[in-house]
């Protein structure tokens, strides 16, 4: 018994999808006919300005308020006009009648300058604002501003008799097109499936020749082949029947010759089953075996797990080591900057020395020319020659005793800016050719007592803001490797510093024409404690320094090449501005 006909949920399929497509396409004409009318209505707003606002705004201009008023209550009597809020030049409300917004909270105090549409969604209010220019002697002057509100109810009411045309024609349609469907489906497809489902019902196997179908139709359709189809099937079935028949008996040969084939295979099982109980036993052996490894596996594994808890203890105590040696290693940097700083102070000491002696001689035979010159006044012995010729050394020990202050001023002055810079890390501005100078003025004590040269080609106007003892720092160590490696044994050496700006990069290319290193000491430059003057007192930490002040503290990258006998050469890139992020580094 069919539960549900098939014509039947093809004809609700259909009419569902039929229903669908009416109820968009309605709802679409009927959206596109609102925002038609809220449009025109919007239009007809607009339209209204031109009407009413040279009278408002006369009476405004002429504070007739009364005037006013009535003009604004006969806008509101117009259908499509809910409310209306009229304003004067100060922003205050002279007549605000009907439904409407806060004006205030729209555009507070201030008047509208010019024409602007309103938009309220929850409320379904929109409208219309413009402002009230009066022209008087040639000048325009605004007077205040009008705004008329609609309402989502007023475009509802003018497109009501559209809607409900657009709902009867999508109605009458779908009447019409369900009566059509119906009539079609009931001649073309309910009543020939209802004749063949009847007719196959009918059907016994026992007596298939009687029981062939005709559904009554001459067209040939689906239905019409389906009819044939059925009256093949029938004439197969009986074919295939009389083939069974044959096949039957057949069989039963067949299970006479299987029976005695069952007899050998009874003799064979018995045979195959004694091998597997051997091989049964086999098996019970090969699982003590394995038995016996797994327990010589476990106790491998609890030796292994031993091993591995005492293997984690030492990586324990390495780790405790190589923070030690993290420390010590931070203490040596540290020792190395101070005896750097203290190798500095000696030497700046023992040169300002020299100026600061002579000055003292020069005061003292000074005062020693003075005494005299009193002497001779208080015993009106004094002679003109005598005063010329004190006047004459006076002016050469004043002379000698500025030019050795001078000196002795300067180097004062770059010490204490270079001293104070190693020891600190503090960002600040500087202009690199002179600061360079200061160094290099710093480490005079060292290049007076040699013939070698230091070249420098910077630009004069090029300007860092970076931790300015790094500078101090990386270039002193430098200058003092070329002096005590790589001049060793050599009376005159080279030393070339050149600095380029590029992109907001600082690139910078030290080379000393020294005697350089090997390729094996070239690897291990930048390593700490590696040095070839450890018997000398070396510590090895002058390039590693060197190396964290670059890349830790500037934010840069160094990079060194050597052959020996020719020389050693760094390569040297940081940010111009430690503040600001490099591009790139060459």
């Amino acid at each position: 018994m069919l539960q549900k006909s098939l014509s039947k949920k093809l004809l609700t399929n259909v009419l569902s999808v039929y229903f669908l497509l009416t109820f968009v396409v309605t709802c679409g004409q009927v959206i596109a006919e609102y925002v038609n009318t809220k449009d025109y209505i919007r239009n007809e707003l607009t339209m209204l300005q031109k009407t009413f606002s040279r009278s408002l705004t006369r009476a405004i201009w002429e504070l007739n308020t009364k005037q006013t008023v009535t003009t604004a209550e006969g806008l509101l009597a117009i259908p499509m006009i809910e409310g209306i809020i009229v304003r004067d030049d100060s922003g205050e409300i002279i007549s605000q009648l009907g439904r409407s917004l806060d004006i205030h909270e729209l555009y507070s105090q201030q008047l509208v300058q010019e024409e602007a549409i309103i938009e309220d969604t929850p409320s379904g209010l929109f409208g219309y604002t413009f402002p009230l220019i009066f022209e008087f002697s040639g000048r325009a002057t605004q007077v205040g501003d009008v705004t008329l509100f609609s309402s989502r109810e007023v475009v509802l009411s003018r497109i009501m008799i559209s809607i409900y045309f657009l709902i009867g024609n999508a109605m009458i349609k779908t009447t019409f097109l369900i009566i059509l469907f119906l009539i079609a489906f009931r001649k073309l497809l309910t009543e020939p499936l209802s004749e063949l489902t009847e007719q196959i019902e009918e059907f016994e196997i026992d007596n298939v020749d009687g029981h062939r179908i005709d559904i009554g139709t001459k067209e040939r359709n689906e239905l019409k082949i389906m009819e044939e189809a059925f009256n093949k099937l029938i004439d197969k079935i009986s074919e295939y029947r009389k083939k069974l028949d044959q096949t039957q008996k057949e069989l039963i040969i067949s299970n006479e010759k299987l029976d005695q084939h069952n007899i050998q295979l009874e003799q064979e099982v018995a045979r195959k089953t004694s091998n597997l109980s051997q091989a049964m036993m086999d098996l019970q052996q090969q699982k003590y075996e394995l038995e016996k490894q797994k327990l010589t596996l476990t106790e491998e594994i609890d030796l292994r797990k031993q091993t591995e808890e005492e293997l984690l203890t030492k990586q324990k105590e390495l780790e405790k080591y190589v923070d030690e040696l993290n420390m010590a290693q931070e203490r040596l940097v540290g020792s190395e900057k101070m005896a750097a700083l203290g190798g500095l102070v000696a030497g700046i000491t023992h040169d300002i020395n020299t100026p600061v002696g002579i000055g003292v001689t020069a005061t003292s035979f000074l005062q020693e020319r003075l005494d005299q010159l009193e002497s001779a006044y208080n015993a009106k012995t004094l002679s003109p020659k005598a005063l010329e010729e004190f006047i004459s050394e006076a002016k050469q020990s004043a002379s000698l005793l500025t030019t050795n202050l001078d000196r002795a001023s300067e180097l004062v002055a770059s010490f204490k800016q270079i001293a104070v810079d190693q020891a600190s890390e503090a960002i600040r501005t500087i202009n690199m050719k002179q600061y360079l100078g200061e160094v290099i003025r710093s480490l005079h004590p060292k290049l007076k007592k040699t013939h070698h040269q230091v070249n420098i080609e910077c630009p004069e106007d090029m300007t860092l803001n970076l931790p300015a003892g790094a500078i101090s720092q990386i270039f002193t160590n430098l200058i003092m490797n070329s002096l005590i490696h790589g001049f060793e044994n050599q009376d005159k050496g080279n030393i070339d510093i050149k600095i380029t700006e590029d992109n907001g990069a600082v690139n910078i290319v030290y080379q000393d024409d020294g005697k350089g290193v090997t390729k094996a000491q070239l690897e291990r430059l930048f390593d700490p404690f590696f040095t070839t003057k450890r018997d000398q007192g070396g510590s090895g930490l002058g390039t590693h320094i060197t190396l964290n002040l670059v890349k830790q503290t500037l934010n840069g990258d160094i990079e060194v090449t050597s052959e020996e006998g020719k020389g050693l050469t760094y390569y040297i890139s940081f940010p111009k501005d430690l503040q600001k992020p490099m591009a790139m580094f060459h």
